[in-house]
């Protein structure tokens, strides 16, 4: 497809996959109507999913870069967060436009997890760089980031693991689509949504309240992940098991 802007965005429009019961408000509300206004321009430029994934990670990994190269101050924080929040809409960008142009495929899927997977690792690790090397904290603060990272990993790898064991049996969950109140619930998990982590990075200058918006981040993450952990496990337990046939 390859119509004027305005026809691609309307496009769009129903080539939207359903909205998650459990996505976090920023992320449903914000970020997705973002992708698709970036979306029906890729679509215009004649650019491709994967390529739109690499867009949004020339974005990400520049933003992280510079953590670690440049001192904290008011325009590097805002340069910081500017480029997280473009990275982000165009992650959700590359499968809209794989949607609408029905060029997606597993390819296409796997490298946008295996950039997420370094992602959401290397961005507290950098954090952690910058603030010790510009000594702008008590080593003590080095542990949050460091937490962060171990909490970010094991989140997406059981978020997506669960999700390939159950579709591999052919079981859609429950949280999947739809629900009673979504929007409540997409806001009450606010604070573990990636895109409020982006904004947060506008503040990197003012180090103090940056440290301390980010614990506390960090810290909803980690009861997040808590309470997960022992809901998907007991989902993962009950799916039936899988034909050992040949063995």
């Amino acid at each position: 497809m390859t119509g004027t802007y305005r026809e691609n965005y309307q496009a769009l429009g129903a080539a939207q996959k359903g909205a998650a019961r459990s996505a976090p408000a920023y992320s449903r509300f914000v970020n997705r109507r973002l992708g698709r206004l970036l979306a029906a321009g890729a679509v215009r430029a004649g650019l491709t999913p994967n390529q739109v994934t690499g867009v949004s990670a020339v974005f990400t990994f520049t933003a992280i870069a510079a953590l670690v190269l440049v001192a904290p101050s008011w325009w590097s924080g805002i340069l910081v967060g500017l480029a997280l929040v473009v990275g982000y809409a165009f992650d959700s960008a590359d499968g809209q436009v794989a949607r609408l142009t029905k060029t997606g495929g597993p390819g296409g899927e796997w490298l946008d997890h295996v950039v997420d997977s370094v992602k959401v690792v290397s961005l507290p690790l950098a954090v952690m760089v910058g603030w010790y090397r510009f000594d702008t904290h008590q080593r003590c603060w080095l542990v949050v980031p460091l937490v962060h990272a171990v909490v970010s990993s094991v989140l997406f790898f059981a978020m997506i693991l669960t999700e390939q064991l159950r579709r591999s049996r052919g079981v859609v969950s429950k949280a999947a689509v739809g629900g009673r109140a979504p929007w409540l619930r997409s806001v009450l998990v606010v604070p573990t949504d990636y895109g409020i982590l982006c904004l947060l990075f506008f503040a990197w200058g003012a180090t103090g309240a940056f440290a301390v918006g980010y614990t506390l981040v960090v810290a909803a993450t980690m009861l997040f992940l808590a309470a997960a952990l022992v809901r998907w496990f007991r989902e993962v337990r009950a799916l039936p098991a899988v034909s050992k046939e040949g063995t």
